[in-house]
């Protein structure tokens, strides 16, 4: 046992030489092969700049282009609802009857005191056509005289006012027909059959909205519009003469509306609640497809970048200092290139800095990528599955 104990401490130096030199010779060997490997494959675009077109997307809501409240103007009883709930209806079309039978006793009474007053006036003027001739003889006094054309004033002053009674009756008893006075689509009723009706606060029976045209109205934030401006003021977006956008509506299915649209109004001032600015845009509606209340989303076409760098999303990266991108050299090696970006265009992004026409970007096998690492640009499809891991480490 001895004898096999020390045999064993006399080898073992040397086994762990040849296994130390064994390993080495293999990590030579790895890195001969990592070595041959060559450079790394990468797809790769060059860059222009062009005038792209660009779009403004915003969530939006419907709303009616004119509403009309449907109210009681007179007091009286409810007898007929004469309108079918929901339904569309026409300028002038009869919505509510009330019980005219009180409005025509008011209107004949009316006509009953015009007539005393007309007949009154008739017996007066009689009496001044003969006081008048008699003074001038003096055969009656001055007061007679005086006393006869006040009656007289007093006479048409009396059948003004029967007059003014006889119209506001037959006023009145117009309101007792209540009509729409525009064409749209009515809302439910309010008050039924046998409901006393008062002109006060509760006089609401019904409202009528009109759809088409319909709006659309849309806010943009402050930050957004102010953005927008700078924009402009630097030469990096071109909008279209007076605002004068073409709007396209994308309703809740996805499906874009028939009809194209255009802002008609902007709101003065920025929302104290929500800090943004209301914009609103008209449809014609003929079809009556968008209703008040729909959430829509618009689309602003019109805009244009001018000479804008445009790259895939995929070939831009983000790290601790910011977004950048693998530019290719024209030797062929990776350059680290820091970059600013812009909105998003589809699969592509807008370089706003950093890059300029006939620079050479790394958009496939990037994440192999180290500044100064040769690349052989291949073709789409060649980079292996580097361009996969590219595009999740680029999200």
């Amino acid at each position: 046992m001895m004898q096999c104990l020390s045999a064993w401490r006399r080898w073992t130096p040397l086994v762990l030489i040849a296994v130390g030199l064994l390993a080495c010779g293999e990590k030579e060997k790895d890195l001969a092969g990592a070595g041959s490997q060559g450079p790394v494959p990468v797809t790769a675009l060059t860059v222009t700049a062009r005038d792209v077109p660009v779009t403004f997307e915003y969530v939006a809501q419907t709303e009616s282009s004119h509403i009309v409240q449907i109210r009681a103007r007179v007091d009286g009883f409810l007898e007929k609802r004469a309108y079918t709930e929901g339904s569309m209806v026409r300028a002038g079309q009869v919505m509510f009857l009330m019980d005219r039978k009180p409005f025509e006793a008011a209107l004949q009474q009316a006509r009953g005191s015009l007539a005393l007053a007309n007949a009154q006036r008739t017996m007066v003027q009689a009496n001044l056509a003969r006081v008048r001739p008699l003074a001038a003889e003096d055969a009656v006094s001055q007061k007679d005289l005086d006393d006869a054309v006040g009656q007289a004033q007093m006479a048409d002053a009396a059948v003004l006012a029967a007059e003014g009674k006889v119209r506001e009756a037959e006023l009145n008893l117009g309101y007792a027909t209540i009509t729409s006075p525009i064409a749209g689509l009515s809302s439910r009723a309010l008050k039924q059959e046998g409901s006393y009706l008062s002109p006060g606060a509760d006089s609401l029976l019904t409202t009528v909205a009109r759809l088409d045209p319909i709006w659309v109205n849309f806010s943009i934030s402050e930050n957004e519009w102010l953005k927008r401006q700078e924009e402009v003021q630097e030469g990096r977006l071109i909008l279209p003469p007076t605002d004068q956008f073409e709007v396209e509506a994308i309703l809740a299915d996805g499906s874009v509306f028939s009809r194209i649209g255009g802002i008609v109004f902007t709101e003065p001032a920025y929302s104290r609640e929500t800090g943004t600015l209301l914009e609103r845009v008209q449809f014609a509606n003929p079809r009556m497809v968008l209703k008040p209340g729909q959430f829509v989303r618009v689309r602003l076409k019109g805009a244009v970048r001018p000479n804008a760098v445009l790259v895939p999303r995929r070939a831009v990266m983000q790290g601790t200092k910011g977004h950048f991108v693998w530019a290719v050299t024209a030797g062929d090696k990776a350059e680290f290139r820091s970059v600013t970006v812009g909105d998003w265009f589809g699969d592509e992004i807008f370089v706003t800095a950093g890059l300029k026409a006939g620079d050479r970007v790394a958009v496939d096998g990037i994440i192999r990528l180290a500044a100064g690492t040769p690349v052989k640009v291949v073709e789409p499809g060649a980079t292996g599955n580097t361009g996969s891991a590219a595009n999740a480490a680029a999200k």
